[in-house]
């Protein structure tokens, strides 16, 4: 895992590298329209001297700013930077925020450690219903949710609120690691936003305590967050396999609310006639899964709430 061992989920000096090392070694010279010399290379993807020419930079300056001595990087070179690097609009947006993070040495403030939802929010939930919809907060942790959600997803009244997390549920609780068929993809979007949020932060002590905890503890975070991919999904497809209605695939939008909270709103939706709306129906109709033995996890966490 990331981290200075000064309290912070990553060092920005240090992150700076890491990231545009990641983003180098994703693409090969044949990508970005250079010759390949040589039968054999020392690194996978492109040399930090073939990223400084792309780029427009001295590879003087472009390895002090990989090895975080870079200081005051102008709006100009990130953008060439993103351009030869091919980064995507999120993945720019956050090379950008580690560069100022990395100038100003301030972070912004951490949201209060206990997030509030609005009690309008939970009554239009509620309206909702057949509809899987959920307010999630700025580190994953799930805030409110109405009765199609905890029939769709489990019910996770069930949980301590310090567990109702969506990156601990997908890397730590087996019953929602196979509900997903695109396990894969949920849970690597779940580290992707992670890393997002966790520039804007990286000093806030529970963010931290939830990397350390998933670091610990699951081989698949370990592997994910080094990879340093930045995401965020705000509408897409999943691919779930419910243990009593079986298969369903469900479109889903993620919207921020807009009251400054760092909260979003996601809701799930079936096309109209197709089985798994047929299938969202009848767990509707059903209401939350009321077994004998509560949500499972592989052991209890070691880390407080």
């Amino acid at each position: 895992m990331d981290g200075d061992g000064g309290g912070r989920v990553f060092d920005p000096h240090a992150e700076i590298g890491a990231f545009l090392r990641t983003r180098r070694g994703r693409l090969s010279p044949r990508d970005v329209g250079l010759p390949l010399y040589g039968r054999y290379r020392r690194v996978p993807g492109l040399r930090r001297e073939e990223l400084a020419q792309l780029a427009g930079v001295s590879v003087a300056y472009l390895t002090r700013l990989e090895q975080g001595r870079g200081h005051n990087v102008s709006a100009e070179v990130l953008g060439a930077l993103s351009r030869a690097l091919r980064l995507t609009d999120v993945e720019h947006d956050h090379l950008t925020r580690l560069a100022k993070c990395h100038r100003t040495n301030r972070h912004t403030p951490p949201p209060p450690a206990e997030e509030r939802v609005r009690p309008a929010l939970r009554e239009m939930l509620r309206s909702l219903d057949g509809v899987p919809a959920y307010v999630t907060g700025w580190r994953s942790d799930l805030l409110a949710w109405n009765r199609t959600a905890a029939a769709l997803f489990g019910d996770w009244d069930q949980l301590p609120p310090g567990e109702r997390n969506w990156a601990r549920l997908l890397f730590l609780f087996p019953d929602s690691r196979r509900l997903f068929d695109d396990w894969e993809t949920r849970a690597a979007g779940a580290v992707g936003a992670l890393r997002v949020h966790a520039a804007c932060r990286p000093d806030d002590p529970r963010l931290l305590s939830l990397v350390t905890e998933l670091s610990t503890r699951s081989d698949d975070f370990r592997r994910l967050w080094s990879r340093h991919d930045v995401r965020e999904h705000h509408h897409g497809t999943t691919r779930l396999h419910h243990p009593l209605v079986g298969a369903l695939t469900l479109s889903f939008e993620t919207l921020q609310l807009p009251d400054g909270s760092d909260q979003t709103l996601t809701i799930h939706h079936a096309t109209p006639g197709s089985p798994a709306s047929e299938n969202l129906r009848l767990l509707t109709s059903w209401g939350p899964p009321r077994p004998t033995t509560p949500l499972r996890q592989e052991h209890r966490s070691p880390y407080p709430p």
